[in-house]
């Protein structure tokens, strides 16, 4: 399993490290904002470097998210079989939907991205910014969901064969009772 970790330590890395865009993204969008009331200026490089902001927070963070099974997902049926139940639909989910999507994105996504790196594409906006860096976002964001894939897979079958207990791996989401009890425990309310 040390190539799984190093997968999730990787993503993990990355994600903690894009966070800082949402911190980058507030104050830009702050001060464009108050720029544009008081002074009744703008420019579309601000608005555009917001968007590549939200779309690096998305796209290299998308991964760190299904290592920490935060995704969104209908537990209404999963739920009541048990965890190796559990473990075998996420197996089946991720070798039959997320690897074949993720894979068919970054087939046609890295050609796009590098015809716009080639290119030097600009904005069409006045004033706006350069576009490739925001279109490399997906073949990038997609690469990590494909390794975070093979992560999520390795410790799945491991589970399965035995050879780790399921703490590995994240939990699925924890139903509101069991979120009350926990608030319950970690406060000493009865």
């Amino acid at each position: 399993m040390p190539v799984s970790r190093a997968i999730d330590k990787l993503n993990e890395k990355i994600a903690h490290a894009v966070g800082w865009c949402l911190l980058a993204a507030v104050t830009i969008c702050t001060v464009n904002a108050v720029v544009r009331y008081t002074l009744n200026m703008s420019s579309n490089a601000w608005l555009e470097i917001q968007w590549y902001l939200f779309a690096s927070m998305f796209m290299l963070a998308s991964a760190y998210t299904l290592k920490r099974d935060e995704h969104v997902r209908i537990d209404v049926v999963a739920g009541r079989f048990s965890k190796r139940t559990q473990v075998w639909i996420d197996l089946f989910g991720y070798l039959l939907f997320l690897m074949p999507i993720s894979l068919v994105i970054l087939y046609y996504g890295t050609p796009f991205a590098l015809l716009s790196l080639r290119s030097a594409e600009m904005s069409s906006n006045a004033g706006g910014l350069i576009v490739w860096p925001a279109k490399m976002l997906v073949p990038v964001g997609f690469l990590l969901m494909v390794l975070q894939g093979v992560s999520e897979i390795i410790k799945r079958i491991a589970f399965l064969a035995g050879k780790i207990d399921g703490h590995e791996f994240a939990k699925h989401a924890a139903t509101p009772q069991e979120e009350i009890e926990a608030i319950k425990a970690a406060n000493k309310i009865n």
